[in-house]
């Protein structure tokens, strides 16, 4: 079986239980979710909400990446989903999971997974402040 069990972006709600349940494992007496969700503010500003745009090659190079830590980590299992769209304040943005024999593997991977699906998949975000401006980001910037 492959160790990347779920790679996706969507534009529908994300669900902790789906990706979860697609890393879990027998071999794994660890599992890690890392979750983005929309917060209110960005530094002193409000946000009232996000828009989450990607370009079309995105699920797959989330697929890469994640097939990247799959295979360089200790892991049985990982998963990532990124979600585009209208997005409010408190909405899941991002899940990713993996899974492995031992907590060490586990978040090693989960902390590789995130980082570098921010660094390399084309998302973007747009930002809309309560003030009535926005900017437009690319998620791995400060």
């Amino acid at each position: 079986m492959t160790r990347v069990r779920l790679a996706d972006v969507r534009d529908s709600p994300l669900s902790l239980d789906e990706v979860f349940d697609a890393v879990r494992d027998p071999a794994a007496g660890a599992v890690v979710l890392f979750t983005g969700v929309v917060r209110d503010h960005d530094g002193d500003r409000d946000v009232t909400a996000l828009e989450y745009s990607a370009h079309p090659s995105a699920a797959d190079r989330l697929r890469e990446v994640a097939e990247r830590i799959a295979t360089s980590e200790d892991v049985e299992a990982v998963a990532a989903v990124h979600r585009v769209g209208d997005l409010r304040v408190g909405d899941l943005a991002v899940v990713v999971a993996a899974a492995a024999g031992h907590r060490q593997s586990a978040f090693v991977a989960a902390r590789r997974l995130i980082d570098e699906t921010k660094a390399e998949v084309p998302l973007w975000k747009h930002q809309l402040f309560a003030a009535g401006d926005a900017e437009w980001v690319h998620p791995s910037s400060p």
